[in-house]
């Protein structure tokens, strides 16, 4: 027995050396759009080092074209990208191989916006308007859900697409209100320019609550994993905004100040932060259903869409 337990004590160095080593996974992240503070977390994660902390190695793209991330999944070309949630509804209705893979920001930021000292002092006072949007299609059951409760509905607005100047195509008349517009962006943005915007929230007019960002994989073939810790990461990105909110915008506009430090971007990195994911893995079925079942039924998908077909299980 001596000799056993002496060959063991000899031995267990080598068999703790031979151990397999587990190695950092490598993820590319496409975002949405160009960094800002709905970015928040991953920014101050990969600035804080918590990618590396969690044994991921994550490189951040940024779309030439805001069309192209669920693309890019789908093919294979990025591993996960940031998107939004009923986005999508509609690219899986479409045939695309997508689903939810964590949550970016928890709560909408949409909304319809009008100047507080105008005419619209409630959305019954919309009939016959004109609204401004920044993108073709997709809009009618939102529409209808804020107005039919007032007795009119899609057809007895005015739709234009204003592009990217939604706020400036308000201040100067040419719409009566904007849609797609952020209540962290366009709100602070009409301030910065001398005015001031109400805004009818969503999620009080009808609306079933949602997602405005979340995380999408390519639902045949990922990596959970990689994505488990990279959620991880994130998760702490987002525990540290909550705790040190102004230490998180030096850190945040400091990783790329030529870009980022402005006033826009501080006004609404403050008013980001009640939204951010706390718990990114966290998730809902019964919320992501209620989501499907409200655009199926105002017939924007071709077919009914289960919860549990949508996300993936981490």
């Amino acid at each position: 027995m001596k000799r056993l337990f002496s060959l063991i004590v000899m031995l267990f160095p080598l068999l703790a050396t031979a151990a397999p080593i587990e190695k950092n996974k490598d993820l590319t992240l496409m975002l949405e759009w160009f960094i800002n503070p709905d970015h928040a977390p991953i920014i101050v994660a990969q600035q804080n080092g918590y990618f590396e902390q969690e044994g991921v190695n994550v490189t951040i793209q940024e779309p030439a074209d805001p069309n192209l991330p669920p693309r890019m999944v789908a093919a294979g070309n990025a591993d996960i990208a940031v998107y939004y949630q009923h986005s999508l509804n509609y690219a899986v209705d479409s045939g695309l191989p997508l689903v939810w893979a964590g949550t970016l920001v928890a709560t909408p930021l949409d909304g319809l916006i009008v100047l507080e000292e105008g005419k619209i002092k409630s959305l019954e006072d919309m009939k016959g308007k004109t609204i401004g949007v920044s993108t073709n299609g997709n809009h009618k059951a939102f529409v209808d859900t804020l107005f039919n409760p007032h007795g009119f509905g899609y057809d007895d607005i005015k739709m234009v697409n204003v592009g990217w100047n939604l706020s400036s195509s308000l201040m100067t008349g040419r719409v009566d209100a904007i849609l797609g517009a952020y209540r962290n962006f366009q709100l602070n943005e009409l301030i910065l320019a001398g005015s001031k915007g109400k805004m009818f929230y969503y999620e009080e007019n009808g609306i079933p609550p949602y997602d405005e960002l979340i995380f999408i994989a390519n639902r045949d073939k990922h990596d959970k994993d990689a994505i488990r810790r990279f959620l991880r990461a994130v998760e702490l990105g987002a525990q540290f905004i909550a705790n040190n909110p102004d230490k998180g915008w030096e850190i945040f506009r400091d990783s790329n100040p030529r870009q980022l430090d402005n006033e826009l971007n501080k006004r609404a990195w403050y008013d980001t932060i009640p939204h951010l994911a706390r718990r990114p893995a966290a998730k809902d079925t019964g919320r992501y259903q209620r989501v499907a079942d409200f655009l199926y039924e105002h017939k924007e998908l071709k077919k009914p869409q289960k919860a549990e077909d949508l996300m993936i299980a981490l």
